[in-house]
Protein backbone atom coordinates (compact mmCIF):
# COMPACT_ATOMS: atom_id res chain seq x y z
CA UNK A 1 0.00 0.00 0.00
CA UNK A 2 1.37 3.43 -0.96
CA UNK A 3 1.83 5.83 1.90
CA UNK A 4 0.97 9.51 1.76
CA UNK A 5 3.96 11.84 1.58
CA UNK A 6 1.90 14.81 2.68
CA UNK A 7 -1.43 15.89 4.07
CA UNK A 8 -3.45 18.03 1.67
CA UNK A 9 -5.76 20.70 3.00
CA UNK A 10 -7.83 23.16 1.04
CA UNK A 11 -7.71 26.84 1.87
CA UNK A 12 -9.12 29.97 0.26
CA UNK A 13 -6.34 30.02 -2.34
CA UNK A 14 -6.47 26.31 -3.15
CA UNK A 15 -4.82 23.09 -1.97
CA UNK A 16 -1.85 23.16 0.41
CA UNK A 17 0.53 20.23 0.92
CA UNK A 18 1.68 19.79 4.51
CA UNK A 19 4.26 17.28 5.75
CA UNK A 20 2.85 14.05 7.17
CA UNK A 21 5.84 12.65 9.04
CA UNK A 22 6.79 13.41 12.63
CA UNK A 23 10.14 14.81 11.48
CA UNK A 24 8.61 16.86 8.65
CA UNK A 25 5.96 18.39 10.88
CA UNK A 26 8.45 19.14 13.66
CA UNK A 27 10.82 20.90 11.24
CA UNK A 28 8.01 22.95 9.64
CA UNK A 29 6.51 24.16 12.91
CA UNK A 30 7.68 27.46 14.39
CA UNK A 31 10.41 26.84 16.98
CA UNK A 32 8.18 27.93 19.87
CA UNK A 33 5.65 25.16 19.06
CA UNK A 34 8.07 22.24 18.74
CA UNK A 35 8.30 21.38 22.44
CA UNK A 36 4.51 21.04 22.69
CA UNK A 37 4.46 18.92 19.54
CA UNK A 38 7.25 16.65 20.82
CA UNK A 39 5.51 16.19 24.16
CA UNK A 40 2.17 15.22 22.57
CA UNK A 41 3.76 12.84 20.06
CA UNK A 42 5.85 11.12 22.73
CA UNK A 43 2.82 10.54 24.95
CA UNK A 44 0.33 9.60 22.24
CA UNK A 45 -1.15 6.17 21.80
CA UNK A 46 -0.33 4.76 18.36
CA UNK A 47 -4.01 4.74 17.38
CA UNK A 48 -4.19 8.49 18.05
CA UNK A 49 -1.15 9.45 15.96
CA UNK A 50 -2.84 10.05 12.56
CA UNK A 51 -5.28 12.60 13.95
CA UNK A 52 -2.63 14.16 16.21
CA UNK A 53 -0.24 14.58 13.27
CA UNK A 54 -2.95 16.06 11.06
CA UNK A 55 -3.94 18.52 13.79
CA UNK A 56 -0.36 19.68 14.26
CA UNK A 57 0.26 19.86 10.50
CA UNK A 58 -2.68 22.27 10.26
CA UNK A 59 -0.77 24.63 12.58
CA UNK A 60 2.16 24.97 10.17
CA UNK A 61 2.26 28.49 8.71
CA UNK A 62 1.42 28.67 4.98
CA UNK A 63 1.46 31.32 2.28
CA UNK A 64 -2.34 31.32 2.39
CA UNK A 65 -2.71 32.20 6.08
CA UNK A 66 -3.20 35.94 5.44
CA UNK A 67 -6.08 35.30 2.99
CA UNK A 68 -7.70 32.88 5.44
CA UNK A 69 -7.40 35.40 8.28
CA UNK A 70 -8.88 38.12 6.08
CA UNK A 71 -11.86 35.91 5.20
CA UNK A 72 -12.44 34.98 8.85
CA UNK A 73 -12.27 38.64 9.91
CA UNK A 74 -14.75 39.60 7.19
CA UNK A 75 -17.22 36.90 8.26
CA UNK A 76 -16.83 37.83 11.96
CA UNK A 77 -17.68 41.41 10.99
CA UNK A 78 -20.93 40.18 9.41
CA UNK A 79 -19.94 40.30 5.73
CA UNK A 80 -21.12 36.97 4.30
CA UNK A 81 -20.83 37.95 0.63
CA UNK A 82 -19.55 35.02 -1.40
CA UNK A 83 -20.18 32.55 1.41
CA UNK A 84 -22.32 29.51 0.58
CA UNK A 85 -24.10 27.86 3.47
CA UNK A 86 -24.69 24.10 3.49
CA UNK A 87 -28.46 24.64 3.57
CA UNK A 88 -28.18 26.52 0.26
CA UNK A 89 -26.50 23.67 -1.63
CA UNK A 90 -27.42 20.15 -2.56
CA UNK A 91 -25.75 17.07 -1.12
CA UNK A 92 -24.34 15.86 -4.45
CA UNK A 93 -20.78 16.41 -3.23
CA UNK A 94 -21.41 13.90 -0.43
CA UNK A 95 -22.28 11.09 -2.83
CA UNK A 96 -19.83 8.22 -3.00
CA UNK A 97 -20.97 7.24 -6.44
Amino acid sequence: MARAKSFVTHMTGGPVDLPSTILGIREALPAEMREGFNSEVEQADAADLPLLLARWAMRIPTDQDAAEAELADRVRAGDFSGVTFDSESDDAWRSAG
